[in-house]
């Protein structure tokens, strides 16, 4: 099952449930309510997680007045779906998820399955899907799943990573870090100016028009040159490289790109909106593995030489991969399992203008 009919059977499913449900809300605490508390709320939230399946049906609860048991493993399993750390507590995020009326949850299935309908790249080919509300990749191999990681994505709202398609037609092992003139102006060169060894620190160089590194100190003269472009910014490649040890390039107006990083723990945050707007990657190894599979010589043994070495190298892919950045705010596993997500960007609000202003797109959705 695809994911266009996985979404409409969660849609079909999500109707019921919200027709059925008696919309109560869950009572505000002055602070999160922990694992083992009272609670007045937990009749209704019995009520609401089984009606959801992330109670089941024949836990046994002993106290129902007390937050505790089989209700608080029912709300990590529902602060999983909802892009939401895990912890037990029933926190303002937690509660606002579990207050949003479950006929919002109808609409962003419905969004969804507009966006499926319209699918921009072809499933019969290889593809690397990267839904951004999500934080997530998945790589496709004739319609099947073979590559799942998370990513960190641009911050909302002025670093929006922008929903594009396009074809991955190089990957560039140990990169150089060529700092966008906005970053190079706006961020680096005040802290230039307060730290003179900010560059040796972080493995900055200066490159000249020409290409040539200067190697001179930063000069009072230098800055005028370095916030107007004249001299650029680049990180030399390396562990320490923001990039990380491996760059994907496809071709994009936004000047945009995959890559690894040096800050893995960013992903152990459950929303990751925290770039400029590239995506970064969790397991970049792993998506050159993917990538570079039917490439003749490149083993995971030889990609691991790669990334170890102090050389950049730059593989071309014989056959291009599709790339789609994707933006669907609900989405349904193979396992029948729902997880919705926040418009961090607001395209779901412009999908619902623009349906809006067709009633045919509109009506076909109910």
């Amino acid at each position: 099952m695809d994911e266009y009919q996985r979404t409409l059977r969660a849609l079909v499913e999500y109707r019921i449930l919200a027709a059925e449900d008696d919309g109560a809300v869950l009572p505000e605490t002055e602070k999160p309510v922990e694992p083992g508390e009272p609670y007045e709320g937990v009749a209704r939230l019995i009520r609401l997680l089984r009606r959801v399946g992330d109670l089941p049906a024949d836990a046994i609860l002993e106290d129902p007045d007390l937050y505790q048991g089989a209700l608080v493993t029912a709300v990590e399993r529902f602060q999983r779906r909802h892009g939401l750390d895990p912890d037990g507590r029933i926190d303002k995020a937690t509660l606002a998820q579990l207050n949003t009326p479950l006929r919002f949850r109808v609409h962003q299935l419905e969004l969804a399955l507009e966006r499926w309908r319209r699918r921009p790249y072809d499933p019969s080919r290889s593809a690397i899907v990267l839904n951004l509300p999500e934080f997530r990749l998945r790589a496709f191999r004739q319609n099947h799943l073979d590559l799942e990681m998370k990513i960190v994505v641009g911050e909302a709202p002025e670093r929006k990573t922008p929903i594009l398609t396009s074809q991955l037609e190089m990957v560039i092992f140990h990169p150089y870090w060529n700092v966008p003139l906005k970053i190079e102006r706006d961020e680096l060169v005040p802290e230039i100016i307060k730290d003179p060894s900010f560059l040796s620190a972080n493995h900055l160089e200066m490159i000249t028009p020409e290409g040539a590194v200067l190697h001179d100190p930063v000069s009072d003269d230098m800055l005028p040159k370095l916030r107007s472009g004249r001299i650029r910014l680049r990180q030399t490649p390396g562990p320490k490289n923001v990039l990380g040890l491996a760059k994907f390039v496809f071709p994009n107006q936004y000047e945009v790109y995959m890559h690894g990083t040096s800050a893995q723990w960013l992903f152990d945050r459950a929303r990751r909106d925290l770039s400029h707007g590239c995506i970064r990657l969790e397991n970049a190894e792993d998506l050159a593995e993917w990538v570079l599979r039917d490439e003749a010589g490149w083993t995971r043994d030889r990609i691991d030489e790669a990334v170890s070495g102090p050389e950049s190298i730059v593989v071309k892919l014989r056959r291009p991969i599709q790339v789609v950045t994707w933006y669907a705010t609900a989405v349904t596993l193979p396992n029948g399992e729902v997880h919705f997500f926040e418009d961090i960007y607001g395209e779901d609000a412009a999908l619902e203008k623009q349906l809006a202003r067709s009633p045919t797109l509109a009506s076909s959705l109910h």
